[in-house]
């Protein structure tokens, strides 16, 4: 049993690599057999759930103040000092374990993953890997900088957002366009970063032996159960069924605005996120304060299932969440995992918007992930693919829409919660066709390394996809801003590939749906029962064990549809 093992999170954040090489010593230098493999597992996960939740709350630091030096200098020297050695010196345990032959209970998948690791670790790439976090922070940074003047206030760009949802169209376009001009003023910091990171990559997947980053980066996510070529007939599966449904919306909405053509600020965002309401519709203004967003949120997880409110309130009781925007914050949302305690951490920029409501129920189901799986014995079954710790977090999304209303203890009136659900179904619907531009963008960009480092090749391209998938809106004058959408999707940037996982996880997601449709009570037991097993059986095992079937058809995505368009019917009768 390793000793004296830092135990705080003050303790954690200043741990220095020499304090933490003596554990890997005696782990490295401990004989391995059958009677003493569970208690050397153990310790080796003592030590990483160390190593990641320090990593974790570094990362909290700059991005809830990306202007805070201290925070930058502390997770650069991390990223310097200890990440490299760390990942180095859990390669050689991960040797150990595999030259060993022993197979612990429980333990084939995270083997299958090691092995797969294994093979494509290369010392010469851990300061790559280092430099490539730098730069992300770097992106954050540009990002998080950027403010306007709006109505003689410097305010963020996320809350100049909220006037897209405006019935006022003119208000809408300048706020839009306001928006739209501050980002194009770092057109060229943006152009300049992405070479660096595609330079980089390249280098990574040569040191690796890999064809090209996609190939490095399918391993090192550890896709064992689709391929790149999957992903295309999923893209070519949505362009068949899901495009003219996303048309059909637009339609729909075009008409309810009284317009002749749509223009992007007739959308939420000027992408098919959502839809902007009809003048008559109801202003969704569901709270006024960050701390009403909490206790209604509470009550709502409470109405879904008790364990789950139960896990939100020690969230909120902890100080386990920062969901308030305010500049020099990052842009975005995400959950992160305290590991060594198993506890979750939720970051949402939240404005007042309807958006951070859903927000902040999608962040809160990869939470309850991280509660569920804190019986999990080693950090190496914490590894839960992204496909199905997405399903975690939108599947939350649907199994909590039922509790909007006041009459819940939620935000809305009974026509006003039928609205937002409404809206919420055709925006999942609209995801399909933006994901696929942005999943056939990255396949793109790897498989043609040369003219994906060219920022105007990418712009092309991007245009290009975005014209076969999103079809209903006129960007006329507008080219500049169409094409340098890429720009603005941080996945493409920050965790490169990371973004087909949303379109599985969706389609999971509305299947479960679909079952709670018919009993809610076991579509969310078996929910937790697939969030529990972690990273111990495989992808197909876990959508089968929530419920759902792990598929990329048009079939599939058939009835998902046509179950969408469906209860969206059922709920416009209500409107």
């Amino acid at each position: 049993m390793l000793k004296n093992l830092p135990s705080t999170p003050q303790e954690i954040i200043d741990w220095s690599w020499p304090s933490i090489e003596k554990y890997y010593q005696e782990l490295e230098a401990c004989p391995l057999d059958s009677s003493n493999v569970d208690a050397w597992l153990a310790d080796w996960s003592s030590v990483g759930e160390r190593i990641e939740e320090m990593y974790s709350r570094l990362a909290v630091a700059t991005s809830t103040n990306t202007a805070d030096k201290d925070a930058e200098a502390r997770m650069n020297k991390f990223l310097d000092d200890i990440f490299p050695h760390a990942l180095e010196a859990d390669q050689g345990l991960k040797e150990k374990l595999l030259a060993s032959q022993l197979e612990p209970k429980g333990f084939d998948i995270p083997l299958r993953n090691m092995r797969a690791e294994a093979d494509l670790f290369r010392a010469s790439n851990l300061p790559l890997l280092s430099e490539q976090q730098k730069l992300s922070i770097e992106y954050d940074k540009i990002f998080g900088a950027q403010t306007v003047q709006w109505e003689g206030k410097e305010i963020t760009l996320t809350r100049l957002a909220m006037n897209f949802q405006q019935p006022d169209r003119g208000r809408r376009e300048k706020a839009w366009r306001l928006k739209a001009e501050r980002q194009l003023t770092d057109r060229k910091a943006v152009n300049e970063l992405w070479k660096k990171f595609m330079d980089l990559r390249a280098k990574i997947a040569h040191n690796a032996d890999q064809p090209s980053f996609r190939e490095y980066t399918w391993q090192q996510k550890l896709r064992f159960d689709y391929t790149p070529e999957d992903c295309k007939s999923f893209a070519a599966a949505i362009e068949e069924v899901v495009v003219p449904a996303a048309v059909r919306i637009c339609e729909k909405r075009k008409k309810a605005l009284g317009l002749e053509t749509l223009r992007p600020w007739d959308l939420v965002d000027g992408w098919y996120s959502r839809p902007t309401s009809p003048a008559d519709a109801p202003p969704l203004k569901p709270f006024a304060s960050v701390d009403e967003l909490k206790s209604k949120t509470s009550l709502i997880f409470h109405h879904v299932d008790p364990a789950l409110g139960g896990y939100f309130d020690t969230m909120l009781a902890e100080n386990l969440t920062d969901l308030e925007n305010r500049k020099n914050k990052a842009p975005g949302a995400y959950c992160t995992s305290y590991t060594s305690i198993r506890k979750p951490f939720v970051f949402v920029n939240a404005v007042g918007i309807h958006d951070d409501v859903m927000t902040l129920l999608h962040e809160s189901g990869h939470a309850f992930h991280v509660f569920e799986t804190a019986r999990i014995p080693y950090l190496q079954q914490l590894a839960v693919p992204m496909e199905f710790a997405e399903v975690a977090s939108m599947a939350m999304e649907l199994l909590a829409s039922p509790f909007l209303t006041k009459a819940e203890g939620g935000f809305y009136s009974d026509f006003e919660a039928a609205f937002a659900r409404t809206e919420h179904l055709e925006a999942m619907v609209l995801f399909w066709p933006f994901m696929a531009v942005v999943d056939s963008f990255q396949q793109w960009v790897y498989e043609n390394p040369m003219e994906g480092t060219n920022p105007d090749a990418c712009d092309a391209q991007w245009g290009q996809l975005w014209d076969r998938f999103m079809p209903a809106v006129d960007w006329s004058g507008l080219e500049d801003i169409k094409v340098t959408g890429w720009h603005r999707k941080q996945h493409i940037h920050q965790v490169p590939f990371y973004y087909v996982e949303y379109g599985l996880a969706q389609l999971g997601a509305v299947q479960l749906f679909g079952n709670a449709l018919q009993d809610q009570k076991e579509t969310v037991s078996n929910y937790r029962k697939a969030l529990a097993l972690g990273a111990t059986v495989s992808l197909p095992e876990l959508f089968a064990t929530a419920g759902a079937k792990f598929a990329f058809d048009a079939d599939i995505l058939k009835k998902a549809v046509g179950l969408m368009e469906k209860v969206v019917g059922e709920l416009e009768a209500r409107i």
